[in-house]
């Protein structure tokens, strides 16, 4: 052959490494720091330092909150009894549980339910919600429904259950009235206030009424209340309209689940008038529940807590410890490798003479 063409010409094939540039072949100029031992101990010795302070600051301030625990599983055990059998589930019971404060608690005064035996963090029980609902998308012909929350999806006769899902389905729903005593016969019922006791991000982001928002029965049409449910989502709050269906507060709060099995949950905060302005005065006072949840089957137990709060939170000293043991680590390490330091620079000056 006298030749080849042009398109039979072979060309190499393209190279994969990197353009020979300084930024690409890593030769751009960096400083490296060489440390010694002066300023690694500086730098744990504040390390440490910093964490001991902060734990410190924080046990202080934990250890200032007031805090009374209430158990009323045993005292409501008549309650406890009947709830059992699921067909007396349209039963009223009550019970009142006694109680008295020796001393004052001052200041804003938060009311807690605490259950026990209680397992939010179970894989199955965590997945069973569907957020397309609950952000109030219309799901009533959704198929996905069935894969989000069965068994607790749809009623027997196809209707969609609003909300849908083993965490609504379980929500508490005792119903907890807290009075005081000044005297035996005149009690004054503590006013509580039901709002602003979910987390902003939770009620502004997360959930979300259908439409119309005006009018919530119509908005549900076509749905039913959970198994468990004494009453629809939109009808949780009869005293505020604005406090129903998924944005309820009592609702967003126990969609939050807890990580252990057990938990407090934040209920109502007192309003600080008339009597209570100041907080909670000594005295005698009483619960009045509306027992509702029951918790023997599984072997579990109800509190109420009524506690303040400071800057660093509740009554809990696990943050403060945690600093507190940190800190100390940290300066002993650094105790242990300046009395190294030194030692091998003694050797060395020795050996050097």
């Amino acid at each position: 052959m006298k030749g080849k063409s042009a398109s039979t010409t072979r060309h190499p094939p393209p190279s994969k490494c990197p353009d020979n540039s300084a930024f690409k072949q890593q030769r751009v100029p960096a400083w490296t720091p060489t440390l010694s031992a002066w300023p690694v101990l500086l730098s744990f010795f504040g390390v440490g330092s910093f964490c001991l302070a902060v734990g410190i600051g924080l046990i202080v301030s934990t250890t200032s909150v007031r805090e009374i625990k209430i158990r009323y599983s045993d005292a409501c055990s008549n309650c406890s009894k009947l709830r059992e059998n699921s067909s007396n589930s349209e039963k009223q019971c009550t019970c009142i549980v006694h109680f008295s404060l020796r001393e004052s608690i001052q200041g804003d005064v938060f009311m807690y339910y605490g259950l026990s035996g209680f397992y939010q963090n179970h894989r199955r029980y965590v997945i069973s919600r569907y957020d397309a609902q609950l952000l109030g998308r219309n799901i009533t012909n959704d198929q996905a429904v069935e894969s989000k929350c069965a068994p607790f999806s749809r009623n027997s006769d196809g209707s969609t259950v609003a909300p849908c899902g083993a965490i609504a389905n379980s929500m508490f729903n005792d119903t907890i009235q807290l009075s005081y005593h000044p005297n035996a016969f005149t009690p004054i019922l503590v006013p509580l206030l039901r709002t602003g006791i979910s987390w902003w991000s939770d009620k502004n982001v997360k959930f979300r009424n259908p439409k119309p928002e005006d009018n919530l029965s119509q908005a549900f049409a076509g749905t039913v209340k959970p198994p468990y449910w004494q009453k629809p989502v939109y009808s949780l709050d009869t005293a505020d309209e604005q406090n129903n269906g998924y944005v309820n507060d009592d609702f967003v709060v126990w969609m939050r689940v807890a990580a252990f099995p057990t938990f407090r949950k934040l209920y109502r905060r007192l309003s600080r008038t008339g009597d209570f302005s100041e907080g909670l005065p000594q005295g005698n006072y009483s619960l009045n529940i509306s027992y509702n949840f029951p918790v023997s089957k599984f072997r579990g137990e109800k509190q109420v807590i009524l506690s303040t709060v400071t800057w660093c939170g509740g009554s809990n000293l696990f943050l403060g410890i945690a600093y507190t043991v940190s800190g100390a680590g940290i300066i002993l390490a650094a105790c242990v490798m300046l009395a190294i330091h030194l030692k091998r620079r003694k050797k060395f000056t020795y050996s050097e003479h």
